[in-house]
């Protein structure tokens, strides 16, 4: 069968399917429902491994805030508020400076630069967590401790969120280690997105007299919007998921912290 059929006065032209077209979309369509296959997968083991722990401990597990081994009562909500706060401060800290990246990577570097340096942000994708941990602990958190947390709460000490006694092992400096962890995969990511953004798009905002600035924030970033939020939310999967920089930053600490700078 030849793949395109002529209608009657030869100006328009119709696409028909071969039977390699219907067999690759019958894959194509396998293979994606396959995802949602697997999650409902993995909610299910899940379930049916936690009906124990459920029937032992209830649901009050999640919002319980002791954790005693000795008289068998746990309680998992300072873990939950913890790893909530540290992401939520790790994108606020991180999805700027990323962006920031990935538009000069993509619109602003020039040839010479943007290759070594893509190199460069892409290679810190690959450094282990331990080496994020130690560099946190024996780098980072001195200098959080001497200059950068007394001069962030002589600005914002009047919120609840920044008083306490600076200490450098605390909680803003976990959440300063993510942000550097999640920059490379949320920049990396923009930059493809903001590369996809066709040519054209550009050229139609400067011949209307946009500035660089405006054809940047204007034309490529809305266009390239959703591309951007799936970076972010992979790099919150990062951030959500990382538990060996943290733990060797503030240890492992079952409390409910109200400062920032709480250990």
């Amino acid at each position: 069968m030849h793949p395109f059929r002529t209608s009657r006065g030869g100006a328009q032209r119709r696409l028909v399917a071969t039977s390699g077209d219907l067999i690759f979309q019958s894959l194509s369509t396998i293979v994606a429902f396959s995802v949602l296959g697997l999650l409902a997968l993995i909610a299910a083991i899940l379930f049916v491994a936690a009906e124990e722990s459920v029937q032992t401990f209830g649901f009050g597990f999640l919002g319980g805030t002791v954790w005693d081994p000795v008289s068998q009562v746990f309680g998992a909500a300072p873990f939950i508020y913890g790893m909530l706060v540290t992401s939520a401060l790790a994108l606020v800290l991180g999805v700027p400076i990323s962006l920031g990246i990935a538009i000069f990577l993509s619109e602003l570097a020039p040839g010479w630069l943007r290759t070594p340096l893509t190199y460069v942000v892409e290679l810190l994708a690959a450094v282990p967590s331990v080496v994020y941990g130690l560099w946190g602990i024996f780098v980072l958190a001195p200098v959080m401790r001497v200059y950068i947390e007394p001069s962030v709460q002589a600005i914002l000490g009047f919120l609840p969120l920044f008083r306490g006694n600076p200490i450098g092992s605390d909680v803003f400096t976990a959440g300063v280690i993510l942000a550097v962890m999640i920059i490379p995969t949320i920049s990396s990511v923009s930059r493809e997105a903001l590369l996809a953004v066709p040519d054209t798009q550009r050229e139609a905002a400067l011949s209307l007299g946009a500035t660089r600035w405006e054809t940047t924030r204007l034309a490529v970033l809305r266009y390239a919007r959703a591309g951007i939020f799936g970076a972010v939310v992979l790099g919150l999967g990062r951030a959500v998921g990382e538990t060996m920089a943290v733990t060797m930053t503030i240890g492992n600490r079952n409390a409910i912290f109200t400062s920032l700078f709480d250990p």
